[in-house]
């Protein structure tokens, strides 16, 4: 693996038609320990951290089996409309006081339009007038014009998970397809932003699957790929699905770094069922996560996150604009 490891950085890359089996049979601390080196190499020390705001919570009308916002599921999550921008604003510079890198407002739906969207736009010039945050955006299928609104008004990157592989997207939801995920990520990129996309483990998938989602971000050149883990919720379709083992967390982790090196692969939700929250992980390809005070997803609050990287040798410098 450290082979491979050095064969990747003198520029091989693995693609669809390579047997990528052995990456399933590898023993797991020589995977990690290749896919840190690759980590190194690519993505230096400095550690990337984000947080986000629910910007609007609920009533969602996608059924995505694993989802507690979704209207299909009965899980007892807070219902709320958009929130006022003065809210956002103060959230985004709670985290940038604490050393966070980059903020984004998620919103659930399939999309946000109308005056909700006018109410998103107005909170990103807010913030970008007011902070020196990175700003980021998750607000679903949106148009191409709406893309080009949200850069105009100080949106750097735009996430937008494709979950799954493709042959297994159906099997985690139905009122959207894989192919309205590709088509919004190509709009996000053709207006300029860069793009956030990732997916969760532990849905059922088979590692093949695992494979095929990390070779589709490789191909569409994500630069961000956050990996959840799922937490099964009660009230949603999937809330009696075992729940995934660190060991193939971390070797997804470290199959992700092999499969698309230059990437800041993002841990997400799911930190909390691994040892230390997923001190194990940075150490075998991640080199990014998501953070934050006010979140129930990581188990970790900032400075936890933050005492934790640099125990490790990252820096958590914020980069010159």
């Amino acid at each position: 693996m450290l082979k491979l490891a050095q064969e990747i950085i003198d520029g091989k890359r693995l693609g669809r038609n390579d047997d990528l089996s052995f990456l399933l049979k590898a023993e797991l601390g020589e995977l990690c320990k290749g896919a840190d080196m690759l980590r190194r190499h690519f993505c230096g020390e400095r550690a990337d951290l984000c947080s986000i705001i629910n910007g609007r919570s609920g009533k969602c009308p996608e059924n995505c089996k694993f989802c507690a916002q979704s209207a299909h599921h009965c899980t007892g999550i807070e219902e709320y409309g958009f929130l006022d921008e003065k809210k956002i604003l103060e959230e985004c510079l709670y985290n940038e006081s604490k050393g966070v890198h980059r903020f984004s407002i998620v919103t659930a739906g399939r999309t946000v339009s109308g005056e909700d969207f006018q109410k998103a736009l107005s909170a990103y010039r807010l913030m970008k007038k007011e902070s020196s945050m990175e700003l980021c955006a998750s607000h679903g299928l949106l148009t191409q014009e709406q893309f080009f609104e949200l850069k105009k008004a100080g949106v750097k990157r735009y996430h937008a998970n494709i979950e799954t592989s493709r042959r297994n997207f159906p099997n985690i939801c139905t009122t959207h397809t894989f192919e309205d995920k590709l088509e919004c990520i190509r709009r996000a990129k053709n207006a300029g932003l860069e793009v956030c996309s990732g997916g969760i483990i532990g849905m059922g998938e088979t590692w093949e699957d695992r494979i095929d989602m990390a070779l589709t971000l490789s191909e569409l050149d994500v630069r961000s790929i956050p990996i959840n883990a799922l937490i099964p919720i009660k009230g949603t379709a999937l809330e009696n699905v075992e729940r995934i083992s660190e060991e193939d967390i971390l070797r997804t982790v470290a199959i992700f770094r092999y499969i698309v090196p230059q990437a800041d692969v993002r841990l997400a939700a799911g930190r909390d069922l691994m040892s230390d929250c997923g001190r194990r992980a940075f150490l075998s390809g991640a080199n990014s996560t998501i953070t934050g005070d006010m979140l129930t997803t990581s188990g970790n609050k900032i400075n936890d996150d933050k005492a934790m990287l640099d125990s490790i040798g990252f820096s958590l410098e914020r980069e010159e604009q």
